[in-house]
């Protein structure tokens, strides 16, 4: 990855560059038939591959999945180290996934994440920080079910609460 040239307005530190590439803790959730259904209802999905045992059980899968946007409330785990966040207010920039294979009630599935890029723009926000996160699920199998990439933008005065509590977390 290239990094864009240094120049005097560039806020992006050594200290935030230290932390691209580093995995969050493992995080793990079992994926029960109970948690697929109330967010199949949340959603408003009546899609009986997630609800019904016996439509499921008899279709190409074999067995009760859950949505591809489950994956959504399975957050990861917390970084080794807060991120140096400079700027108060945040904006998700949106996501991008690519769905490997189906999440199946009964699956245990792991979430990290890292710090896969990092960039500034001025716009009429003036300087803003780009922070592209890469989301990994991956089952009881060692398999990759999903990726996730997430783009966050912060901006404005800096803030050294934020900074200071690790709610910049990368």
């Amino acid at each position: 990855m290239t990094m864009p040239p240094s120049t005097p307005s560039n806020i992006i530190t050594d200290q935030m560059r230290s932390h691209i590439g580093v995995e969050s803790q493992p995080a793990t959730y079992e994926i029960s038939r109970w948690d697929v259904a109330r967010f199949a209802c949340a959603i408003g999905d009546s899609n009986p591959l997630y609800t019904d045992e016996a439509v499921a059980r008899d279709s190409a899968l074999g067995s009760l999945i859950a949505p591809p946007t489950f994956l959504r409330s399975l957050l990861p785990g917390p970084s080794e180290s807060p991120f140096p966040e400079p700027f108060a207010h945040i904006l998700d920039a949106g996501s991008n996934y690519r769905f490997l294979r189906p999440v199946r009630v009964g699956d245990s599935i792991t979430v990290t994440r890292s710090l896969k890029e990092l960039f500034t723009k001025t716009g009429r926000l003036g300087e803003m920080l780009f922070k592209v996160r890469e989301i990994t699920y991956t089952n009881q199998l060692g398999q990759v079910v999903a990726v996730q990439e997430t783009t966050i933008i912060t901006y404005g005065e800096p803030d050294s609460e934020a900074a200071a509590s690790g709610l910049g977390e990368a």
